[in-house]
């Protein structure tokens, strides 16, 4: 009864008279909770298992578990055992501190027996004395310190390993990007970083980059790649042993991720051919890279210190002619022949492109007679400057300017550094090439207005074809329906219309309805009394019974019918 009625006070606020019988109660019940609790299972073998239930374990069976446990739990999350055996005595300590209500409590594990040892204020504490809130507190306090820890050995684990690659398995497919299982923990493939046109499915293994390592107040994310150049470069390490001992090294690498990639690759040994190494017997290195990536082409080029055959060797198989390097503008222009042009180009500019980011030029290509024009447009617009004569204009093309889009680029201030050019002369020679650069555009810009008008007109002159076509196989149409053939003069007729509406269109006229007026009866009255003559045939036939007479007066009447509408005048004098 007294016990109830302690529970039921704090409802109603104590007087000072009876605070003292009140505190004395609240001692007494402590005392009794502690008595009840008195060998129920509790410590740090609750702790790490999660449960109460059960015997307790006792002595030294109870030490050679727990180190046992401590053992797997630090080699299953790859936690230092130190550092967990000091956040497992201070949750047993804080769970001591709350239940006592005390802050001197320690806690000591033995790690060679395994025995636990706990004081509050001084003196020892059986272990066995803590409750189930008193475990349940030590349990949140270690399960928290515990995924801390892993967190921070999974970051900076996988920090070691950025840039390296991993294989993990697809365990789930969000909106096209991955969660791919590495083992101890996910990580994150985005559609962006992976190769276009490739599919995956919940369950693949595959390869994948290290990109980068967030820190995360929760988690750890770690963001994978298969579109990243560095993916190529471990690819290699994997594939040529020569790569991974550095035998082999790989100077540039240029890719477009799912269709083409360009390395070159030089070797510090003579002994050792850098692209043969690559490639393999008959490809076989260089045929797995492809099929990791998909079939995307791998265009392995030979490293050179030199700028020129560096360019000449990205733009492989195409053939150079000539190359002029422009220091100050960093451009290389190459010259190829026509039916290289093409193929130095590449489809849609790729092989160019990643030929300048592989060499770190901006390449321009033109044919020999664009790069002749180019000179003698320069030649032509310079040389009619006072002071400036052939030595000056060689000294130009030497710089690596071909054109005047390159001397108005340049500057003055780069002519008069490298050239020694007087200020006035240097500025001469820039406005002329700007004002001459103008008028090409503008003349680009004339060019293509003619060419889109005469492509208009070609279109219009095209339609107006079909039309007068259509019209023709619509006639044609009526006299099969009756199943006859139209005349010759109404053919050549309706050619000649179609001839006369093109010469037409051609001159710039409007296009006008044919004319037949001098070929005899038209098209429309051929077409007319042979519906006419057809109708009444059929009239014949039906109202008459069938007989010699009547059928050659039929005859007779369709005879007459056709010599009328025989032309007077032959169409072909009459064109």
């Amino acid at each position: 009864m007294t016990e109830r009625m302690v529970r039921v006070a704090p409802a109603v606020r104590p007087s000072a008279a009876c605070a003292a019988p009140a505190a004395s109660a609240a001692q007494d019940r402590n005392q009794l909770r502690q008595r009840t609790l008195m060998g129920r299972p509790g410590g740090p073998f609750f702790v790490l298992h999660g449960s109460a239930r059960g015997p307790p374990l006792q002595g030294a069976a109870m030490s050679q578990d727990l180190l046992r446990i401590i053992e797997g739990i630090c080699r299953e999350k790859n936690i230092e055992r130190d550092d967990f055996v000091a956040d497992l005595e201070n949750a047993m300590a804080s769970a001591i501190r709350k239940t006592f209500e005390t802050e001197d409590a320690t806690v000591k594990l033995d790690l060679l027996t395994g025995g636990i040892s706990a004081t509050v204020e001084g003196r020892a504490v059986d272990m066995q004395m803590l409750g189930r809130i008193a475990a349940q507190t030590a349990k949140q306090v270690i399960i928290q310190k515990t995924r801390e820890r892993e967190r921070a050995s999974i970051f900076e684990d996988f920090t070691e390993r950025r840039g390296t690659i991993v294989t993990g398995q697809v365990v789930r497919i969000e909106n096209g990007n991955l969660l791919v299982n590495l083992s101890r923990t996910e990580g994150f493939l985005p559609r962006s970083e992976q190769i276009p046109g490739e599919t995956h499915q919940i369950g693949d293994r595959i390869r994948v980059l290290i990109l980068e390592v967030r820190e995360q107040p929760n988690q750890v994310k770690i963001i994978l790649s298969r579109s990243h150049p560095e993916f190529i470069v471990r690819l290699f390490e994997l594939e040529v042993p020569e790569v991974a001992e550095r035998i082999i090294e790989i100077k540039a690498l240029a890719r477009e991720s799912g269709y083409r990639t360009k390395v070159a690759v030089a070797s510090i040994d003579s002994k050792v051919d850098a692209v043969g190494a690559c490639v393999g017997v008959r490809g076989s290195r260089i045929k797995n890279i492809v099929e990791e990536l998909g079939g995307e082409k791998i265009d392995i080029v030979r490293w050179n210190e030199s700028s020129q055959i560096l360019i000449q060797n990205a733009l492989k198989p195409a053939e150079v002619q000539e190359i002029a390097l422009c220091l100050e503008l960093g451009k290389a222009t190459v010259v190829v022949a026509e039916d290289q042009l093409s193929l130095a180009i590449g489809k849609r500019g790729q092989n160019v492109r990643l030929a300048a980011r592989l060499t770190g030029w901006d390449i321009d290509i033109l044919t020999p007679a664009e790069y002749n024009g180019n000179l003698e447009a320069m030649e032509r617009v310079l040389g009619a400057l006072p002071g400036v004569d052939d030595v000056m204009l060689d000294k130009l093309v030497a710089m690596g300017l071909v054109s005047v889009l390159d001397v108005d680029e340049i500057g003055p201030d780069a002519l008069v550094e490298t050239l020694e050019l007087p200020r006035e002369l240097a500025e001469a020679i820039v406005e002329a090439a700007g004002e001459e650069v103008i008028r090409q555009e503008e003349q680009k810009e004339a060019d293509a207005k003619a060419k889109a008008e005469a492509e208009a007109a070609a279109a219009a002159a095209a339609a107006a074809g079909e039309g007068v076509a259509e019209a023709e196989a619509a006639a044609r149409s009526a006299f099969v329906a009756e199943g006859e053939t139209p005349a010759p003069e109404v053919e050549a007729a309706t050619e000649g219309g179609v001839e006369l509406a093109a010469a037409e269109l051609e001159s710039g006229a409007a296009p006008e309805e044919p004319s037949y007026e001098h070929a005899g009866p038209s098209v429309i009255e051929q077409a007319e009394s042979r519906e006419n003559s057809a109708a009444e045939a059929r009239a014949y036939t039906v109202e008459s019974p069938p007989a010699e007479t009547e059928a050659g007066e039929v005859a007779a009447e369709l005879g007459g019918i056709e010599e009328q509408a025989e032309p007077d005048t032959d169409i072909g004098s009459a064109q």
